[in-house]
């Protein structure tokens, strides 16, 4: 068994921990507070993040980056879109041996519009970096953390290194696939993250069911259309990483995005949502992202427009879902014919 790093001590990175340890491996865990670390190594626990949870045994966790990454071949990366390159920053002068980077973070950079990977590709320097992993899917670290079944993705360019990363987690809960689209697998797993937010406000509208569902149907025709415009294989966005993420995502409580557009919908402030929350949304920067991209592709992306005016143009929720429905009437199977164009 070898020694894995995680970067990340949120729910995230501790359930994802969680799984390596159970399979064997010494999983060094980073924190950025003391009392965090503490708390894991003397108590098994991380009661912020994955309350009632006991952590196994053979996860050390601690604040040092460079005693954490220093006996490991490979490093999951757990941290917010927005605290990305200074981690990367830091990492580069920490590390002094090549790693093959795990990341299983979902979002999209505002300004550059960069995926993740790009942005670690960009952040180090190839005599440090050997291999970059996409992991995602449908997962909340809640339920990963009790061993409850999960299915995730792991992509990358060489189909070796992502089977390599494939046998470092998989194990009787926590099944593992493979898929080559890297471009597919992140933008699903970012762009769901909007769709989310949009579930959230129907809920707290006190719309139904059929809302709800029309949203995450359309909202799964936008992914695709914007993913398979940037280079994505539109059959990505059917599986685990589309559709089972957005599912997920748009319809437990676990979920960030669907909880903080919940709270939207009911008349909160974004500001007041996100100091409520205690937590990174994702969705909030990755709607931002991704609206400017969609205007600079040209690509329709209505419920992100709507999702924008109501985050940063201070529209109103009503008023937002309101103008989705009045949209002018087109024909549903066009999505479809034009992603075979």
């Amino acid at each position: 068994m070898g020694r894995v790093a995680v970067l990340g001590a949120g729910s995230w990175g501790t359930a994802l921990a969680m799984v390596l340890a159970d399979n064997g491996h010494t999983v060094s865990l980073w924190g950025r507070r003391e009392e965090q670390v503490q708390e894991i190594n003397e108590e098994n626990r991380n009661e912020k993040y994955l309350p009632g949870v006991i952590l196994p045994k053979n996860i050390i966790a601690t604040v040092k980056l460079d005693e954490c990454v220093k006996e490991a071949d490979t490093i999951v990366l757990v941290t917010p879109t927005k605290a990305m390159r200074d981690v990367l920053e830091k990492l580069k002068g920490t590390l002094a041996h090549p790693v093959t980077i795990v990341h299983a973070s979902k979002g999209i950079e505002p300004g550059t519009y960069k995926r993740i990977s790009e942005i670690i590709e960009e952040e180090l320097p190839t005599s440090l970096l050997e291999a970059v992993v996409v992991l995602s899917g449908p997962s909340h670290a809640e339920e990963v953390s009790l061993r409850q079944p999960t299915t995730v993705t792991v992509s990358s360019e060489k189909i070796e290194t992502a089977e390599k990363v494939q046998d470092l987690f998989i194990n009787q809960n926590f099944r593992v696939y493979t898929n080559p689209d890297v471009i597919g697998v992140e933008l699903g797993g970012a762009l769901k993250n909007i769709i989310a937010l949009g579930a959230g406000l129907s809920d707290g509208l006190g719309y139904g069911d059929n809302a709800k569902a029309a949203l995450i149907t359309r909202g799964l025709a936008e992914i695709a259309r914007l993913g398979t415009h940037m280079g994505a294989n539109p059959l990505t966005f059917s599986g685990l990483t589309g559709i089972g993420d957005l599912i997920v995502t748009c319809t437990s409580v676990h979920s960030r995005n669907w909880r903080a557009g919940n709270m939207l919908g009911k008349g909160m402030a974004l500001e007041e949502v996100l100091e409520n929350m205690g937590m990174v949304v994702e969705g909030v920067r990755t709607t931002q992202a991704a609206y400017e991209l969609s205007k600079r592709e040209k690509v329709e992306m209505p419920i992100t427009q709507v999702l924008y005016d109501v985050l940063f143009n201070h529209k109103g929720a009503k008023q937002a879902v309101d103008e989705l429905m009045q949209r002018s009437r087109t024909h549903e199977v066009e999505d479809v014919s034009s992603l075979k164009s």
